[in-house]
């Protein structure tokens, strides 16, 4: 076990590097002079010169991403220039955000998903099951950010039932929160379904009812509990994808996140917050996956870690 514990250990710093390497790489070579846009355009050459002296970019590349990589060992990647104050700090202020709605889309997902997906096993072939597989499969092939503006256009604009934005109350969460589920919801339907009719297959199932077992008692005891495993692992990895997927969502419902913050200083080209942005939620995704490998092994005892690649 300790050996599968420090591989996965490994490969998720490897993950890491390679993210911040990236990150490093891609804020740079993007066109524009982030000193001549912190600055104005009125700024003299002299000015900019010292600007860029003091953020670093005078140096070679190699050593900026030297001193990037000192500075994230100890936490500190800069300062803000647009917000002002430590960068990691002005993204872990907005990581609640962030969470909540991650963990409010996750809610919609297994309480809407797990549900269609047994429906829709038990009455495998039936019209029901065919009415159940056209939205779930539209959800995951529908892009979000174009379902989240028809909700706006549909719910807030013309009905006006829910906020477009967020305003403080929960039912501002109820749009992006639908938005950012929907592909996973369908996503979980289709495993639930796939996994319950595999069990059903099964000679325990058969044996069960030989017996004169209930059939609920098969199902609800046997089943579900047996196709559980590849759900909970899944839904592991959910909330790592949620996290993730949810930049394109915050910006759309103008969600005061982690993802709306990225793009902002994207956009003003604020290098440290890009930065410490990103490594958050890679380090949140990186961690989550380590979580549900050692959950599914955890949780699946046939399993020998030594022997997992």
């Amino acid at each position: 076990m300790l050996r599968f514990v420090l591989k996965r250990l490994a490969q998720a710093l490897l993950i890491i590097l390679a993210s911040l390497t990236v990150v490093f790489l891609v804020v740079r070579v993007a066109p524009g002079d982030p000193a001549a846009l912190i600055l104005g355009a009125s700024a003299s050459p002299s000015d900019l010169a010292d600007l860029r002296r003091e953020l670093g970019l005078d140096e070679p590349l190699l050593s900026q991403y030297a001193t990037f990589l000192h500075g994230v060992l100890q936490g500190d990647f800069g300062r803000s220039w647009r917000l002002g104050g430590d960068a990691l700090a002005n993204v872990l202020d907005r990581l609640p955000a962030t969470l909540q709605l991650s963990a409010c889309a996750l809610v919609v997902t297994v309480v809407v998903g797990f549900p269609l997906g047994v429906v829709s096993a038990r009455r495998a072939g039936s019209w029901l099951d065919r009415l159940i597989s056209v939205p779930t499969l539209l959800g995951q092939a529908l892009p979000s950010f174009w379902v989240g503006v028809m909700l706006i256009l549909i719910f807030s604009r013309t009905l006006d039932v829910l906020p477009a934005t967020a305003d403080g109350t929960v039912a501002s969460l109820v749009l992006p929160s639908v938005t950012l589920a929907l592909p996973f919801l369908g996503w979980l339907a289709r495993l639930v379904r796939n996994g319950v009719l595999e069990e059903l297959g099964k000679d325990y199932v058969r044996t069960a009812r030989s017996k004169g077992v209930d059939s609920q008692v098969v199902f609800y005891r046997h089943v579900v509990r047996n196709m559980m495993i590849p759900v909970v692992t899944l839904l592991g990895l959910l909330v790592g994808n949620f996290i993730a997927n949810a930049v394109i969502i915050e910006v759309v419902f103008a969600w005061p996140g982690v993802g709306s913050l990225m793009i902002d200083s994207i956009t003003n080209r604020d290098y440290s917050v890009v930065q410490a942005a990103i490594m958050t939620i890679t380090v949140a995704y990186v961690l989550l996956n380590l979580l549900v490998d050692f959950l599914y092994v955890k949780l699946d005892p046939r399993l020998n870690p030594e022997h997992m690649s």
